[in-house]
């Protein structure tokens, strides 16, 4: 059966609010798509139309962000991996690849350290398994402060400024630009609370080493924000995974250079056999829906 359920802005019900996300092509496993903070589903969508021939492809506005509107909870990277496992269940799906990007990456790896039973495949890119130290942790809640005291534009301004490879900035004024546009889209109300949830989270390293499923490491190497050593770091810790490096890329390696980067999706995805990535379900509905527990 064909899945009528495709298209961009679909709106779904999950925990205590209505999830928006985009969902193109079909398979039996998905790719789920997790985007950093303070962006929205909107980063993906070069990638979603790349692999949306041959893959059933998901990206998700994270509670809070995007047309994910939540302006009352206290968000926190453990209540975001919830929320996956939530939707899955609400989309029938038993298994997924997931990739997550900075902090989409935090909540990929908070969620396989929970439901590793939930995850066929890892994609993790530009992001880090620390915990905050408690300097990047006094910083974030000064910057909280400041926000609060001066608004946002400033810290707007600085974290686009971080974020791409300083040749993006120069030569890529319309990449850069879009991008400025999702994150001054944001409440002041969500990035306090963000940066409250990035810098709450718990390490995932000590969980590595028992990472069973295929894993892709994808950095930019120049990225200011979750620096490459922490992606070696990743690779070192799990067995058998794959690091890629691209040049001429910072924060957000898979804006900055999408062909590089969807090759490197491409070359991954087609190296999982035995995973029916591509096969077409006659219903997704017979897939049985699984009770989120903890």
């Amino acid at each position: 059966m064909k899945n009528e359920k495709i298209g961009s802005d679909l709106t779904i019900s999950v925990s205590n609010f209505h999830m928006s996300y985009d969902e193109m092509g079909e398979s039996i496993i998905p790719v789920i798509f997790l985007h950093g903070f303070p962006f929205d589903k909107t980063m993906w969508a070069d990638q979603l139309e790349f692999l949306k021939s041959s893959y059933r492809v998901i990206a998700v506005d994270i509670r809070g962000f995007g047309q994910s509107v939540d302006e009352e909870s206290e968000l926190s990277i453990e209540m975001f991996a919830d929320d996956l496992i939530a939707l899955m269940d609400a989309l029938y799906i038993e298994k997924a690849v997931v990739c997550g990007l900075s902090m989409g990456g935090f909540i990929t790896l908070n969620a396989h350290q929970r439901f590793p039973e939930r995850f066929e495949a890892l994609i993790l890119c530009d992001t880090q398994c620390i915990a905050d130290t408690p300097e990047v942790k006094e910083k974030r809640l000064n910057t909280i402060l400041d926000i609060e005291a001066e608004g946002v534009e400033k810290f707007n301004e600085k974290f686009i400024q971080n974020v791409f490879h300083k040749d993006s900035l120069k030569s890529k004024k319309d990449l850069v630009e879009n991008l400025s546009k999702v994150v001054y889209a944001n409440s002041p109300q969500i990035i306090r609370q963000g940066l409250l949830a990035l810098a709450g989270r718990t390490e995932t390293c000590s969980t590595l080493a028992s990472v069973k499923v295929p894993t892709l490491i994808i950095c930019g190497r120049e990225d200011a924000v979750t620096p490459l050593s922490e992606s070696e770091k990743m690779h070192k810790s799990i067995k058998d995974s794959i690091l890629k490096v691209i040049d001429k890329a910072g924060h957000v390696s898979n804006l900055e250079q999408p062909k590089e980067f969807n090759k490197y999706l491409e070359e991954f995805l087609g190296t999982l056999k035995g995973l029916d990535l591509q096969g077409k379900s006659e219903s997704q509905k017979d897939v049985k829906k699984i009770t989120l527990t903890k």
